[in-house]
Parts: C-alpha cells; sequence; structure tokens
C-alpha cells in the first residue's frame, strides 16, 4: 500500500506541459524556438562588425535575443530529461529529443557566428560599446565570448563540427549509456537468482551484507572484463573526436576548454590539487580504521560504501520534510520557504517504484521559473541527503531568476555549490540530533565518505582522464593500457590505500563519457571546498549571512571564479591557503571518526 503523506511522492509535469510525450503545447514551445532560431540566423546573415559605439543597442538586442533562446532551450531539454527518467521507455520522448539536439546544435554555431562578428570588433571602440548602459551588465560574458571566439574556426567549418557532433560526438556519448543501460548483472542473494540492472547492482555497494557487496562487485568486474573492447573504442572514439577539434582550434593544452568553460585559471586548479596531495594521509588512515573495522588490514573497494554500525532506523517521506524544513528556516526564510513551495507544488518525483530512471538530478525550467527534482526516495537518511541536495540545486535555479538570460549560465565549479551547501546543513543537523554513538558514527562516516570521494576518487579520475588525453594524442589507447592508466591514477589518487581496486572504473565512471563537459571531475572537488568556506561563513553570522549568500548565487553567471570568490568571501583562491583551510575542517572529521571508533 501506498504510503499516504500530506507530501507527494509524485512530481506534476502537467502544469508545465499536459500529455507528456504527446503534448501539443510542447510541440508549439518547440515550434517557437525553431521560429526564433530561424529569425536570429537570418538577422545574424545582415549583421556586420559594429563600426560606431551607436550599434550597441542593435548588439544588445541581439544577445537579449540569444538569452530567450536559451532559456527556451534549457526548458525543452529539462523536460525531456524529466519525461524519460519518470519513464525510460517513452516511445516519443527520444524523437522529441533528437529535435531539441538539433535546434541546440544550430544555436551553438550561431552564438559562435556572432561571437566572431563581435571579436573583429576595433579594441577600443569594444571597450567603449561595454561601458554603454545597453551592454554594461553583458561585460564579463561578451569579453568571455570574444575570447573563445578567438579559438574557433571559421564559421562554416564551425557549423560542419556542430552538424557532426550530433550524430558522432554526442552520438557516442549517447550509446556509451544505451549499452551501460542494457547490461543485466546476475547474483546470488539469499540463495534466489537475481537480474539487476547496472545501477541497482551498483547500489549493492551499501548492503549491509559484505558478501552481497563482494558479489556484486565481483559479478560487475567480469562484465567490465568481457565487455572492455566495446567500453574502449566508445572512449576513444569520443576524445578523439574532441582531441580533432582542438587540434583544428590550435589549441595544445587539453585543459585549455574545461579551464575556460569554468571560469578558472590553471594556477587556482594546480594550487587546489597541490593542497589535496598534500592532505592525504589523514583520509589514508580513515579508509585503514574503517577496513580493520570490517576485519581487513586494508580497504576493499567493495566496502568502503557499506554502513558503519548499521543504523535501521527508517525516515519516512513526510519525516524527510519536516526534518529539511525545519532546519533549512534555521538557516534562512527565503531557503526555507522556496523550499516548502516545492513540496506543496509538487515538483518532487521520489516514489520508490520499479521502471524509472537510477540516479537523481534537479532540472531547471526557466521560463515557467520552477525546477523539478527526480530521484527514489528509500527511507534512509542518506535519501534525505540526497533530497536536500537536489533542492539546493533548485534553490540555485531560484536565486537566478531576477538576472537576465545570458547572464544565467553559471560555471560547472560552481553548480555543486548551493547543493552541497543544503546537503551540509542536513548532514551537520542530524550530526547534531545523533541519539547515540552508532548514529553518530553512521553520519560521520557518511560526511567522510564525501571528503574521500572529492579529495581521493575525484582526483584519481582527474589523473586517469589528463593522462588518457595526452595519450591518445599519438592514436587509439587499448583497453590494456586504460586499466594500466586507472591502476596508476587510482594509487595515486587514493595513495595506496585500496587492496583491491576496480581497474575497470574507466568503463562505468559514466563522467568520462559526458560530451556536454570535458572533464568532467575537478569541478566537484573546486565546489566541494568552496562550499566549505562558505558553510563556515553561515554557521558565524547566522540568519542575516542568507542575504550575502543570495548575492553570491546571483553573481555566479557574470565574472571569474577567482573574482566570485575575492567579492564575496575575500579569499585568494590562487593560493594553496584557501584550499588547505577547507580541508583541514574535514581532517577534524576524520580525528573524530578516530576517537570514537579507537
Amino acid at each position: 500500500m501506498k504510503e499516504e503523506t500530506k507530501y507527494s511522492h509524485n512530481w506534476n509535469l502537467d502544469n508545465l506541459y499536459p500529455d507528456g510525450s504527446d503534448s501539443s503545447q510542447f510541440r508549439d514551445h518547440i515550434k517557437h524556438i525553431e521560429i526564433k532560431m530561424c529569425n536570429l540566423e537570418d538577422e545574424l546573415n545582415h549583421f556586420n562588425t559594429p563600426q560606431e559605439i551607436s550599434e550597441s543597442s542593435k548588439v544588445a538586442d541581439i544577445i537579449d535575443t540569444i538569452g530567450y533562446i536559451r532559456i527556451n532551450l534549457s526548458q525543452a531539454n529539462s523536460y525531456i530529461t524529466c519525461l524519460l527518467a519518470q519513464n525510460p521507455k517513452d516511445q516519443n520522448a527520444p524523437t522529441l529529443k533528437g529535435k531539441i539536439s538539433s535546434i541546440n546544435a544550430r544555436f551553438e554555431a550561431t552564438l559562435k557566428k556572432l561571437q566572431k562578428i563581435l571579436l573583429r570588433t576595433d579594441h577600443q571602440l569594444w571597450e567603449d560599446i561595454l561601458e554603454t548602459p545597453d551592454l554594461h551588465s553583458y561585460n564579463f560574458i561578451l569579453n568571455e565570448w570574444r575570447k573563445k571566439a578567438d579559438m574557433h574556426l571559421p564559421d562554416d567549418e564551425e557549423s560542419l563540427v556542430a552538424d557532426l557532433m550530433v550524430d558522432g560526438y554526442h552520438a557516442w556519448g549517447e550509446f556509451y549509456h544505451s549499452l551501460i543501460g542494457s547490461i543485466k548483472v546476475n547474483i546470488q542473494i539469499d540463495g534466489e537468482r537475481k537480474e539487476l540492472s547496472v545501477g541497482q547492482a551498483i547500489n549493492l555497494r551499501s548492503h549491509p551484507d559484505e558478501e552481497v557487496r563482494k558479489k556484486s562487485f565481483y559479478a560487475l568486474e567480469e562484465i567490465w572484463k568481457e565487455k572492455e573492447e566495446q567500453f574502449a573504442k566508445i572512449l576513444n572514439h569520443i576524445a578523439g573526436f574532441r582531441l580533432q577539434v582542438y587540434k583544428k582550434r590550435r589549441l595544445e593544452n587539453i585543459l585549455e576548454e574545461p579551464l575556460i568553460e569554468n571560469r578558472i585559471k590553471e594556477e587556482t586548479l594546480n594550487a587546489m590539487w597541490r593542497a589535496v596531495s598534500k592532505s592525504k594521509q589523514p583520509f589514508n588512515k580513515y579508509l585503514n580504521q574503517k577496513a580493520n573495522m570490517n576485519g581487513h588490514a586494508k580497504m576493499k573497494l567493495y566496502n568502503f560504501w557499506s554502513p558503519i554500525k548499521n543504523t535501521d532506523r527508517k525516515i519516512k517521506y513526510e519525516e524527510a520534510v519536516s526534518f529539511i524544513l525545519k532546519h533549512f528556516s534555521q538557516f534562512g526564510t527565503e531557503l526555507e520557504s522556496f523550499t516548502r513551495q516545492a513540496f506543496v507544488s509538487e515538483w518532487i518525483e521520489a516514489e520508490d517504484r520499479p521502471n524509472k530512471s537510477m540516479g537523481a538530478f534537479c532540472a531547471s525550467f526557466p521560463v515557467s521559473g520552477e525546477s523539478r527534482v527526480f530521484m527514489t526516495y528509500g527511507n534512509r537518511i542518506t535519501n534525505v541527503l540526497t533530497l536536500a541536495h537536489e533542492l539546493g540545486h533548485a534553490f540555485h535555479n531560484h536565486a537566478m531568476k531576477p538576472i537576465k538570460g545570458i547572464n544565467r549560465q553559471y560555471p560547472m565549479c560552481i553548480a555543486e555549490t548551493a547543493s552541497t551547501f543544503a546537503e551540509m546543513i542536513i548532514l551537520d543537523a542530524a550530526l547534531a540530533k545523533a541519539e547515540s554513538t552508532e548514529e553518530k558514527l553512521f553520519l560521520l562516516d557518511e560526511k567522510l565518505k564525501r571528503s574521500v570521494m572529492n579529495f581521493m576518487n575525484i582526483h584519481s579520475r582527474f589523473l586517469f582522464e589528463k593522462r588518457f588525453y595526452e595519450e591518445r594524442k599519438s592514436g587509439i589507447v587499448p583497453s590494456s593500457r586504460l586499466n594500466e592508466l586507472m591502476q596508476e591514477a587510482i594509487d595515486e589518487g587514493y595513495d595506496g590505500s585500496f587492496s583491491n581496486a576496480s581497474i575497470h572504473s574507466w568503463v562505468w565512471t559514466p563522467h568520462y563519457y559526458i560530451t556536454k563537459s570535458p572533464f568532467y571531475n575537478f569541478p566537484y572537488t573546486f565546489g566541494y571546498i568552496f562550499t566549505l568556506s562558505i558553510y563556515a561563513r553561515a554557521k558565524e553570522k547566522g540568519k542575516e549571512f542568507e542575504k550575502d549568500y543570495l548575492a553570491l548565487l546571483r553573481d555566479s553567471g557574470s565574472m571569474s571564479t577567482e573574482d566570485l570568490v575575492m567579492k564575496h568571501l575575500g579569499e585568494d583562491i590562487t593560493s594553496e591557503t584557501f584550499w588547505e583551510q577547507g580541508i583541514e575542517l574535514c581532517v577534524r572529521d576524520v580525528e573524530e571518526f578516530i576517537t570514537l571508533t579507537s
């Protein structure tokens, strides 16, 4: 029987577009974007490089149109994502997704064309134009566009690359997800043979029974070994396509694009990784201690996610909602009232049912001024944390509502700020409320898992991807070499603390196959440590900090990350000191864990 609660377990998509993938209103929305795209393309065909400052208003009109199309495309992409998540077998959704992908490709090509036109503007005239009332608020974005345009190919070549990406580059990424989704894992649990999806098998890593965790781990490893050649081809083709584009654009540094996309300097990234590399020992100590508790000298990968002092306490959805609202309200009134609106307005899809996608996400609907959160709620504290995390993303979307279209797009390294912040509020509240040492240990372990993931796992991913791309420049990297590179990266990233690391984690880590953003790894570590600093400030200042916090989020799309942190925190992120301060907060968690388990 379905649990009766004050808040629905299911989201409402019909108030966005009724009838799902059959929605005539949604098809009208797509047609509207196509018309706007045609008008923009036609306008740019007759638009020339500005010669006078009076042309600033014309530039502003075009930029406003681009902002308008971008938020409407975002709305369309989010809707399709939600349809496929709630029902991966939706027959019509992939066709609609294909149409939107095609418009996306045209949009990116048109944007690059405009950037090329603006690049040719005389430098002094450009400086003068940016100071006009029409364009002053777009100052940072326009200079960023000019910088990107300098790397672009001629218009016809950029257009060709964008077209080829749809059925080439992006298609390989989609094929990866399709292949992973088709795999079935056979595992015997409690004397019964079960056929599981990859997501279900991976989720067994937190099962309370070590034997179940072990069986799942080795069953998956066998599958990865059997299919490693297929996945090696996919990864090599994705990387090969990207490297060919870089070669044409004369980009020798494979980090140049991700650094620009994240609006950070390479010296900032290097400072962060140096600070992380110096701080491995305490987390190695935590992993060794946890391994000892499981009866091993060294950590087994299948035991990393195992629960400490397993708590059987179930947290019903209604209780989770109340807990989140209560503790969000202690941080700030706007966060609490926004979150209440999300629950009351049925923005959350949390039902635990078969035939829905794995994982969790937050989808932004900027045209409607709403968000949708997708997850599967399983009555555990970890589910409460996931719910808080995704609501944090939704709050960032909410904060950006007053901001103009092109200034809404913040970089990946800031994208996890509000979500991690919200999660920290709930995790700390749960720790403070813990009624026993066992419960406190369980929560502290959850907290430390996040630190290890950001300081060790993400570091290993970064090392692997960087080295793989350097080798891929010389040709195809065989699966055997990918396994070697993965082993080396894990040994370094985890400081040798695992006794059976998965050398095939390059297969089952989806981030390597994401084609929208290269190097989808270091922004997580950046965002984690950055958020620790913000959270420390919030605890010092109390509710009055919410105003400063909203200002920081609203600026996140319109300045460099270095300038954003300096403006709102007064900190220099090119210095190791900034990163060391955040890591030190996590080291204290290790010390407490060691004390409680000794």
